[in-house]
């Protein structure tokens, strides 16, 4: 009879957690009072900082295509890309132009949004433990939003040095920050304003 309670009551509590797991995805985010939407409507762009990998920056045996020389994903952060990728979906964007920074923790977040095909892009990478990388990589990534055409929502799962610096916004792990593709800002080196963000707890 104890165990038969116990188990019981274990479900009952994997049910509860399920549950509010599920709303905390499901509600529709909102900063300002402007909805996810604008991604589906167009003109905007989604910056992902990769899921939970815990620690910080890599290690000094880096190698951005030894995926055993970086941090990576914990099986929290596995967890947590795939709510990510359904708060996407809760919020209408079912399909998206997808991008990642070349590290594995980010192209793992990416592939388990599962919003489309991941392309690599190096402007996505970091510059945490490479300060003199800084511009280039901003210049870069400023260029290739410039140049994106109409189609398919996009979103970049990339790092936090990279969101700050092209938002002035700090992301956690797993937050997701919509703003708007202001050419005019990108050609000026100005940060571009964040419009919507959520965050999924690991």
């Amino acid at each position: 009879m104890a165990i038969e309670s116990w188990r019981r009551g274990a479900q009952v509590l994997a049910l509860v957690a399920t549950t509010l797991a599920w709303s905390a995805v499901a509600a529709t985010p909102e900063v300002d009072g402007e909805p996810f939407d604008r991604l589906v409507e167009g003109g905007h762009v989604a910056f992902v900082r990769h899921a939970l990998a815990p620690g910080t920056g890599d290690p000094a045996a880096f190698d951005v295509l030894d995926c055993a020389t970086q941090r990576n994903l914990s099986d929290a952060g596995r967890a947590q890309a795939r709510a990510i990728g359904q708060l996407f979906r809760n919020a209408g964007v079912r399909r998206a132009r997808v991008f990642s920074s070349e590290w594995c923790r980010c192209l793992e977040t990416a592939r388990l949004l599962d919003l489309g095909p991941v392309e690599a892009l190096p402007a996505l990478n970091s510059f945490y433990q490479r300060p003199d990388e800084r511009e280039d990589r901003l210049a870069a990534l400023r260029a290739f939003l410039a140049e994106l055409g109409d189609g398919p929502p996009v979103v970049l799962v990339t790092h936090q040095v990279t969101i700050s610096a092209m938002t002035g916004r700090y992301a956690a792990s797993g937050e997701v920050l919509v703003a708007p593709l202001d050419r005019d800002a990108l050609a000026a080196g100005r940060r571009l304003p964040v419009k919507a963000s959520a965050l999924v707890e690991p």
